[in-house]
């Protein structure tokens, strides 16, 4: 089983949002996920979505722009994302999903040796500091981290592969420490996943919490295309991470 990873897509089949105010490079954006798909991800495969998924504002019209994701090969771990304002509770959400498509609620999802867990994140401090409003929320999020690592640690078995994915980004400059990134340090997952940011390279974002690898992927830095994190057949195999931040 290989694990793909991409953020971002943004899908608007109801709810018109031309996404090509951020840029040409939007044009078409989803038909050019689904034919990258298509060509990397066969159906013994896993494919983690780390939020903004669809620009719906309820859950029939998300429905609508997820089916064409339903319908690609793989099954799909999901993650809700700052955007995702038609994401219900976590009993009406399993309900509705199409077969294949699982979800990420302050608990974790186990498929065959792969533990997936994480939470939507939140800002974190940079160069200046949080408001008390936002420090409330990250203190929040790092709890919600904390329930789907203790979920993820349940679920795993030995010789499984441990995948954290986060909607936001763990830390933002210079990088300092904060309360999800403690959790992450705790926790010592195999990889980090997480979108939000655009216009920026992936070799170009925060690479690593504390030597864990970190990788952006969101879809308009993978270039549409969903990026390869795990072969579980090959471990060790060549996704193109390198050390950075």
């Amino acid at each position: 089983m290989r694990v793909y990873a991409i953020a971002d897509l943004h899908l608007a089949l109801t709810t018109p949002k031309p996404m090509t105010v951020f840029g040409p490079q939007w044009a078409g954006h989803p038909q050019a996920i689904f034919d990258h798909w298509q060509a990397a991800v066969h159906p013994d495969d896993l494919v983690l979505l780390p939020g903004d998924l669809s620009w719906a504002m309820r859950l029939p019209e998300a429905l609508q722009d997820l089916a064409p994701v339903a319908a690609l090969p793989g099954t799909k771990v999901l993650l809700r994302g700052n955007h995702d304002y038609w994401w219900p509770t976590a009993g009406k959400l399993r309900a509705a999903l199409p077969p294949g498509m699982l979800a990420v609620v302050n608990d974790a999802v186990r498929v065959g040796n792969v533990v997936v867990c994480g939470t939507r994140g939140w800002v974190t401090p940079g160069h200046e500091p949080l408001g008390a409003d936002d420090e409330r929320l990250l203190a929040r999020e790092a709890e919600r981290l904390t329930l789907s690592v203790r979920a993820a640690q349940a679920l795993r078995q030995p010789g499984d592969h441990l995948l954290m994915m986060l909607h936001y980004p763990p830390a933002s400059p210079p990088y300092l420490p904060n309360p999800l990134t403690r959790v992450i340090e705790a926790a010592r997952p195999d990889q980090i996943v997480y979108g939000h940011l655009h216009g920026v390279a992936p070799e170009r974002a925060m690479r690593h919490v504390n030597g864990i690898p970190a990788q952006l992927v969101a879809a308009d830095g993978l270039r549409f295309r969903p990026q390869l994190l795990l072969d579980t057949a090959q471990v060790g195999v060549d996704t193109g991470m390198q050390p950075g931040h």
